[in-house]
């Protein structure tokens, strides 16, 4: 059996719902299919599907999607990225 071995992710794809109208650009350009409607005629993402990718955000025509890199940490035991404190 053959291993597919995952990409991590070093970004987070953020949708502001009070700008999202509901269009369905993104749903249709996203090429994993990640992005539905919600029962309130908002996009939402997926989790599982999502690859971060971007194209989404490059096509929505209200600025309601964006893409957050991740802060990553050069040391392994340095405390200063998104679980810091915890």
């Amino acid at each position: 059996m053959v291993q597919v071995k995952k990409k991590r992710i070093n970004a987070d794809l953020v949708i502001n719902r009070a700008w999202c109208k509901g269009c369905g650009v993104c749903i249709a350009f996203c090429p994993k299919e990640a992005l539905f409607m919600d029962n309130y005629g908002k996009a939402e993402k997926d989790l599982e599907r999502c690859t971060a990718c971007g194209i989404c955000e490059t096509f929505c025509p209200d600025f309601a999607i964006s893409l957050v890199k991740r802060r990553i940490s050069k040391n392994a035991g340095d405390k200063t990225g998104s679980n810091a404190g915890k």
